[in-house]
């Protein structure tokens, strides 16, 4: 067979536990770990007689985690059962939503920069054989000078639903289950196969992630598997003018980015593989799943799914469909904000910072307020930046602790910037200034009062020092005229001592050259 092209086809569900306190729908402790079937109770067991009860911010969270992604929120809407049978569903069914999803027909932008080369666009109207709608787009282009591709995966629901448990795999031929995980809150976004490489469907869970943890509705923590992804995918193999689609797969639970560009990678080259070796027509509804083996790095098949008639969905019957009211959407409007990449953009064009300085210091939502109050406080914005990227960053990850558990603010950043930058206080001063903010929680206009650290910039007391130094040093101040002009350095530095530190340098070395011209 002569392959002359391969195109990958690439649609993702990601399922992601919420912030609530209790679960979805009883008011067992919603968090992670503990011992095991410790945080049951009849409800989130399905024993008989239980009724469920809707928690709002179980919704609240869905409905802004939908706004984050650019959905649509449903103002009416419902809970479906999903039938199947595993041991770690107490219940044998799981509340979820079917046909009438609580948001719907979002999308998520992704960043092409942060793909590798080989894998970017190569100009704004980049379309995959594979995507029947627009692909690039630059958001905010004519205020960040359109320097930023992106391509845009559409999301086409994200719905309402309660975890299972958790099925423990020990040595031996034991296993055991945890049910303290099964009714915790999730939503499950559900995107069109729009992502186009492995690569890309990593970065698109990078991002959600991103920005669901800077909204504040889950931790995110894939390791803890609060956030996992399945993937669905096949190929689009042209031959000939034909093009063959092989059957789907749907590879389950990959809770790493690694996981999922290996997974992806893989699996694309095992369906071409397959198809050159024994072709199996695509039948729509049809889906092989597999599991992901990352010590062997293979693929591993699990069962079949013809299609959702498999699930025997049917409304459920002890929850009562409900009216999401616009004053509903608004509240949950106001968990959202400002998203990590409008706001890189904004840094980047706003405060002059570059690329990787408007990422890092956008890793949180709690970082990039922190440094915004320090910029609208400091003369010069970058200096401020750099002061928390290069010094503050440095202690938080020392100590292990968030942004505001320092106990220092803002202002004492944009205190400390504007010192240097009107030439109170020299850059080595600065740092034991910031030393000094760290230990004592001053502001360092206090420190630099009660050290004496201030420059001089009075010409009349920076004068003296200077000639002192000149009749002091005949033999560099002759070697500076005829020619090593590098000796002035070493006068500043006498300058400098001279002067106990205090003669403000700029102004210093200004005296310097005025009076070596004419000595």
């Amino acid at each position: 067979m002569n392959i002359d092209k391969c195109e990958v086809v690439i649609g993702v569900e990601i399922h992601c536990q919420l912030l609530t306190k209790t679960k979805a729908f009883c008011a067992c402790e919603n968090r992670y770990g503990g011992l095991p079937d410790s945080r049951v109770c009849p409800v989130c067991l399905g024993l008989p007689g239980a009724m469920p009860r809707v928690s709002r911010d179980y919704v609240e969270l869905g409905a802004a985690a939908g706004l984050a992604l650019n959905c649509a929120i449903a103002g009416y809407t419902k809970f479906d059962r999903k039938h199947y049978f595993y041991p770690d569903l107490s219940k044998g069914y799981q509340i979820t939503q079917y046909d009438i999803p609580l948001c719907a027909g979002g999308f998520v932008d992704l960043a092409m920069a942060k793909l590798p080369e080989s894998q970017r666009p190569g100009g704004r109207n980049f379309r995959p054989a594979n995507f029947d709608g627009e692909t690039c787009v630059v958001p905010g282009d004519g205020d960040s000078g359109g320097g930023d591709a992106y391509r845009r995966i559409r999301v086409e629901r994200i719905h309402l639903e309660e975890d299972a448990g958790k099925s423990l795999h020990l040595e031996g031929n034991h296993s055991y289950i945890d049910y303290n995980r099964c009714g915790s809150p999730l939503i499950e976004i559900v995107t069109r196969p729009d992502i186009a490489s492995a690569e890309e469907a990593a970065l698109f869970m990078q991002t959600v992630q991103e920005i669901l943890r800077y909204v504040g509705v889950t931790a995110g923590n894939l390791e803890e598997g609060n956030m996992r992804c399945d993937v669905n995918i096949n190929l689009a193999l042209h031959e000939g003018g034909t093009v063959h689609h092989t059957p789907i797969s749907e590879i389950k639970n990959l809770n790493s980015f690694r996981s999922i560009r290996d997974a992806c990678a893989y699996e694309t080259a095992r369906q071409t593989a397959e198809y050159e070796r024994n072709p199996v027509p695509f039948v729509a509804g049809y889906k092989n799943t597999l599991g992901w083996d990352e010590v062997k790095g293979v693929t591993v098949a699990q069962r079949t799914k013809n299609s959702f008639v498999d699930y025997r969905f049917v409304v459920e019957p002890d929850i009562k469909p409900f009216f999401v009211s616009q004053e509903f959407i608004q509240k949950a409007k106001g968990r959202v904000g400002e998203l990590p990449e409008a706001k890189r953009l904004r840094f980047k064009r706003d405060y002059g910072l570059s690329g990787f300085d408007a990422d890092t210091l956008t890793t949180s939502r709690a970082l990039s307020r922190w440094f915004e109050q320090a910029a609208k406080d400091a003369k010069e914005p970058k200096k401020a930046a750099n002061w928390i990227l290069a010094e503050l960053l440095a202690v938080l990850n020392q100590r292990n602790i968030p942004i505001d558990e320092i106990n220092i603010t803002p202002a004492h950043i944009a205190g400390l910037a504007n010192a240097v930058s009107d030439g109170v206080i020299t850059s080595r001063q600065a740092k034991d200034v910031f030393t000094a903010m760290l230990e004592t929680g001053a502001l360092p206009a206090d420190i630099i009062r009660e050290r004496g650290m201030a420059q001089e910039s009075d010409a009349g007391a920076i004068v003296g020092c200077v000639e002192a130094v000149l009749d002091e040093n005949p033999g560099p101040v002759a070697s500076y005229h005829a020619g090593k002009t590098n000796v002035l350095g070493w006068l500043m530095g006498q300058v400098m001592q001279k002067s106990g530190g205090k003669a403000n340098p700029k102004a210093a070395t200004e005296m310097l050259r005025e009076k070596l011209g004419t000595h």
